[in-house]
């Protein structure tokens, strides 16, 4: 615990996207002793991996979208969402909300700024999303997970803290564990998912693209791929004409474990997913959602690419034989994986929860601090040496 005892509320739609970051907020707060509430939708209130020790509040959260004759209906839904905001923050009395996106976050600071909150929101992504661009020059600090995020207004400049996106606690705790070893002769194994959901174009293509590797790199192959109820065993047959090991499941566990051992990762570029990859340190392929808002997802990629942690082939470019080229050319030889693992650790921002919570802690407390400033020192941790088994990759 860290000085006296506060209050806060955190309010997130009911993606993962979102709530993860929430409920690794919330741990680090609980654990220092502070008490913590939830504003979320009944899809959030719902969600596998929520705390037994946060209170999840239901509120109404209207959309307003193209259609205008919705529009009064959303309206409706906001108004009643943020009277009960309200009531929710005259009995908890928190010391800050923080909004980590999504609709129902709306009513949830609009309540904020009428009871005179602090807030705080938190983007995952690297483009400002609708919900946090309106109120960004509202809030008393935006809290980023990237160096440089699009649709951010340089006049909000000076409200800005680069924190990184946090991630689950057993993710994080194999940061220091070192690349699992890759040898001329010894296994490759690929670890493939596309969201919670699964991903319809990876159990398409990468089957068949794992199947025009050369022979001696196809023989080594080991995968786990997450697949669609409705896929799977179409999925199943591909890999068995292919005579290519593989497991296959809608839904895994046990993924930390699984991106442990993993040597490639293919798949989705939420934020999320590439938070993980760059906490552990894993090279990867990454196919962004080609309808995702603003097209995020593709620029979520930029700077794991960049640094040379990952590939990144837009959708409508992602073939088989565009997927075992790229594959190819990381994996022929050990060290250009390995390489690109540690290009990968090098983007993560081990201290993300921390900063954030020290963010959101200088509410109601000390003076506003300093966290870390864009454009200041990257994420402590974030340039530090390699974990045994990837400095001599480097």
């Amino acid at each position: 615990m860290t000085g006296a005892s506060r209050h806060f509320v955190l309010a997130a739609g009911g993606t993962g996207g979102h709530l993860i970051p929430a409920f690794a907020l919330a741990g680090e707060l609980h654990r220092r002793g502070h008490h913590v509430a939830l504003v979320t939708d009944e899809r959030g209130a719902k969600l596998p991996g929520k705390p037994d020790f946060l209170p999840a509040h239901v509120i109404p959260a209207g959309k307003l979208g193209k259609n205008p004759l919705k529009w009064p209906a959303a309206i409706r839904a906001i108004v009643e969402g943020r009277a009960m905001a309200l009531r929710l923050y005259e009995s908890f009395a928190p010391s800050a909300v923080v909004g980590f996106g999504g609709y129902p976050v709306f009513p949830a600071l609009l309540a904020a700024m009428a009871a005179e909150v602090p807030s705080v929101v938190h983007e995952q992504n690297a483009v400002l999303g609708r919900v946090n661009r309106f109120f960004a020059g509202k809030v008393d600090a935006i809290a980023t997970a990237y160096p440089e995020v699009a649709r951010l207004l340089p006049k909000f400049a000076g409200k800005v803290h680069l924190v990184g996106n946090p991630v689950r606690r057993e993710v994080l705790s194999l940061r220091d564990e070192p690349f699992p070893p890759f040898v001329e002769d010894g296994l490759l194994r690929v670890l493939v998912t596309g969201g919670s959901q699964g991903a319809r174009v990876l159990s398409e293509v990468v089957p068949d693209g794992l199947s025009m590797l050369p022979p001696a790199l196809r023989q080594r192959l080991q995968v786990t791929q997450q697949c669609r109820a409705e896929d799977i065993d179409a999925v199943r047959a591909r890999y068995r004409e292919h005579d290519i090991p593989a497991e296959l499941g809608t839904y895994f566990e046990d993924m930390a474990t699984r991106l442990a051992d993993a040597h490639l990762f293919i798949g989705r570029a939420g934020a999320s997913t590439i938070a993980e990859l760059t906490a552990v340190g894993r090279p990867a392929i990454l196919v962004p959602l080609a309808i995702a808002t603003d097209d995020h997802q593709a620029v979520n990629t930029r700077e794991m690419v960049k640094a040379g942690g990952a590939r990144m082939i837009r959708q409508e470019k992602f073939t088989a034989k565009e997927l075992a080229k790229q594959i190819q050319a990381l994996a022929q030889r050990p060290e250009t994986l390995a390489t690109a693992a540690h290009a990968a650790w090098n983007c993560g921002r081990p201290r993300a929860v921390e900063d954030l919570a020290d963010l959101v802690e200088s509410f109601g407390g000390a003076e506003l601090m300093d966290v870390i400033r864009v454009g200041g020192n990257n994420a402590r941790g974030a340039s530090q040496g390699a974990p045994v088994g990837q400095g001599a990759a480097a």
